[in-house]
């Protein structure tokens, strides 16, 4: 074979495979139904909702859901959507400290019942910034599983907050979230 031949054999490999997505996660962690919530108010868990609905992955959402509360949902997945947005904690009447103080609680009560969490950052870069990194700061080590849009760890901040003790995946763009949590569920 000459070095032309290998050259497009390279080439053609590499294409065929740009598509493909290389999970670190391995095997199935979550049970289901799942609960929607938001950790941050941002309308980005509006966006996961169309991709669990595509997935026709079962849940119910409540953004704003207490701790008490948790246990009469049924679910048994926690999906918490990371990033804060000053508006959206302004409609919903809750301080950024409230939030932050309702998701920790949140995250205890569901270690407490044995439940799985998932943190979703899809917003990318516009969902990181001082406000939203402090979310970010205690809940990502708290979950069992992350998945982030890549631009949004440019600086390797969900790298640091896993610490390699949580399994962290990187999509390209948000429409290919879907794929990772979709297999994350039993």
């Amino acid at each position: 074979m000459n070095h032309l031949s290998i050259a497009f054999c390279t080439l053609l490999f590499a294409a065929a495979s740009a598509g493909a997505q290389t999970l670190n996660l391995k095997a199935p962690i979550a049970d289901k139904p799942a609960l929607l919530t938001s950790s941050g108010q941002s309308a980005d868990i509006e966006m996961v909702k169309v991709l669990l609905e595509r997935a026709k992955l079962p849940y119910k959402m409540d953004a704003k859901i207490a701790a008490p509360a948790l246990a009469g949902t049924g679910a048994k997945t926690v999906l918490l959507v990371l990033g804060a947005s000053s508006k959206g904690l302004g409609a919903a009447g809750i301080s950024a400290q409230g939030e932050i103080d309702r998701t920790n609680l949140l995250i205890a009560e569901a270690k407490k019942q044995g439940m799985k969490i998932i943190g979703l950052h899809i917003g990318g870069k516009s969902r990181r910034g001082e406000m939203s990194d402090k979310f970010l700061t205690d809940a990502v080590p708290a979950c069992d599983y992350v998945i982030v849009v890549g631009e949004a760890n440019d600086d390797g901040l969900f790298n640091k907050l896993t610490g390699g003790k949580v399994t962290l995946d990187t999509v390209e763009k948000i429409s290919k979230l879907g794929d990772p949590l979709g297999k994350a569920f039993k």
